[in-house]
């Protein structure tokens, strides 16, 4: 048994699976062979005794169901023993580090669930009227209130759901404001080739054209290629920082400078947010408009389909244009929900400003299940353990990028420190091998793989971001898991092309499954 260059030394002796015997159930152990549901159980048969049901004369017309409806019928503990047992076949975050590069997979402190199931929290109704809800407005107020003061900007929409949709507010509050000043003929936004993948397409949404501005070989934007198209035809400019190669956009200021003096708006995707929280404010970079993922920096669930929450912090410019509504606390300490009907007279008696809102985003005002969470998560840190968290995550990253730049190929190594994820390359495989085989091979050694192939500036990306909610510990034996199957696929060990080998269900045919998915069961 030999220690490893990260330090990490495994525990347990290497499986031997050519030795193995076959088990007649198909289960490893405690690892559970599941059929599919269908399988189990048949649409013939019933887990609950039920009477007949009297016939009625139904009122479902024409949408009445003409064909038995054929779910097989289980009993409870068959159904029980069933999702459970697929369950065990997920990798989760309280299982093992979660390196998805761009995601955030953080652990989600107990205290915050605890918190957003309390009563008042997570039993309202988006109806109950105000004076029944003061506390649950308080909570989104207060939330506002520090997400506005940790990036400097000036308001906050608190309505938008998840990040796109958070950038669709920012990118309609942007087109409002042309509007409003006579410039609707603005129909260009600029995308850099290291900014998110749904930057662009949310441009096009909005009814904007886009065009690409170049990076540069070290991973950031080509500012000079920014300035030399900036022109009347240019609303503005959508920036992702820390960028998707994991690196701070060190030029923003002067990138902001000059799209305003050019008439634009700069647009800055806040998902890498955690990066920076309590240690750079946007609007001191003059940013207008900025999505926070509070799914992300401040760990609520992330992942399996969960509520997402996307705050768009404004500038003063774009803060007339936000979405409707939004809470505000007068004097007399009463927090108001305002509403279209009565928004305008109450932004000019209370506050003296006026409002243009371009609408709403939703049919309510947020999720609070998630607000409730963030609040929890700021509080419990204060303004020094945010700090912290985005030193720590930083610092995460950076371990990750040294200590296996030496095996894997690191494009951007040489560009100074990166911020929350390390980026690595395909580069320097034997030949036929690709990043693919070194995530497959990463499943037998008990990891869900890393980000693979984005972003697309890096052919055969590996993106990886530790956060910083792990140990050196956890990291030292993902290192070394991840070096062992470079070195493997450096080598040409040829059973990497058949791996995952461990795991429930050997190596996918993705593409096919990807272009003919079959999803009807037929027996």
């Amino acid at each position: 048994m030999t220690i490893n260059q990260s330090g990490w030394k495994p525990t347990a002796p290497e499986a031997n699976e050519g030795t193995a015997p076959a088990t007649f159930t198909g289960n490893r152990a405690l690892m559970l062979e599941e059929a599919l549901i269908f399988e189990i159980g048949d649409a013939e048969t019933t887990g609950v005794d039920l009477a007949d049901a009297p016939r009625v004369a139904s009122k479902l017309g024409n949408l009445a169901r003409t064909a038995p409806i054929g779910l097989p019928g289980l009993s409870e503990p068959e159904t029980v023993r069933h999702y459970t047992r697929l369950s065990r076949q997920n990798y989760a975050i309280d299982l093992g580090l979660f390196p998805l590069g761009s995601c955030t997979m953080k652990h989600n402190p107990r205290l915050n669930e605890k918190m957003a199931r309390l009563p008042g929290f997570a039993d309202i109704h988006p109806l109950q009227p105000v004076d029944t809800v003061q506390g649950a407005l308080g909570v989104i107020n207060e939330l506002a209130f520090w997400l506005i003061d940790l990036t400097g900007m000036h308001a906050v929409a608190m309505s938008p759901k998840a990040g796109a949709h958070g950038e669709l507010c920012g990118i309609l509050c942007i087109k409002a404001a042309l509007e409003a000043r006579g410039e609707g003929h603005r129909k260009v936004i600029l995308v850099p080739e290291s900014a998110h993948g749904t930057n662009p397409a949310t441009a096009a949404f909005a009814g904007f054209s886009v065009e690409d501005i170049p990076a540069t070989p070290d991973g950031r934007v080509d500012t000079e290629a920014l300035k030399a198209r900036l022109g009347p035809d240019v609303a503005g400019v959508m920036i992702t920082n820390p960028n998707t190669c994991g690196l701070f956009e060190r030029d923003l200021k002067e990138i902001s400078d000059a799209v305003h003096a050019a008439g634009g708006y700069v647009y800055c995707d806040g998902a890498n947010f955690n990066a920076i929280v309590g240690r750079v404010r946007p609007g001191d970079l003059g940013v207008d408009a900025m999505h926070i993922n509070l799914h992300k920096t401040f760990s609520t669930p992330h992942g399996g389909g969960g509520p997402g929450s996307g705050p768009v912090v404004l500038s003063e410019a774009l803060s007339p244009f936000a979405p409707l509504p939004y809470t505000a606390k007068t004097a007399d300490g009463h927090i108001h929900l305002i509403e279209e009907e009565r928004a305008e007279e109450f932004s000019k008696e209370h506050f003296g400003g006026r409002l243009d809102s371009f609408g709403r985003m939703v049919a309510f005002h947020g999720q609070m299940g998630m607000f409730t969470r963030a609040l929890t998560y700021i509080l419990s840190h204060g303004a020094d353990g945010l700090r912290q968290v985005a030193e720590d995550a930083v610092l995460n990253a950076n371990y990750v990028l040294r200590s296996l730049e030496d095996t894997l190929d690191a494009p951007f190594a040489g560009s100074g420190p990166c911020m929350h994820e390390a980026i690595f390359s395909d580069a320097g495989l034997a030949e036929g091998f690709s990043t693919i085989d070194v995530a497959k091979a990463l499943i037998d050694e008990g990891f869900h793989p890393m980000t693979m192939y984005f972003p697309l500036v890096v052919h055969g990306a590996m993106l990886v971001e530790p956060t910083e909610t792990e140990s050196k510990a956890a990291l030292d034996q993902f290192i070394g898991a991840l070096r062992s199957v470079a070195e493997r696929a450096k080598a040409g060990d040829q059973s990497l092309k058949t791996a995952p080998h461990f795991a429930p269900r050997a190596r996918l045919d993705e593409t096919l499954a990807a272009r003919k998915p079959v999803l009807v069961w037929k027996d």
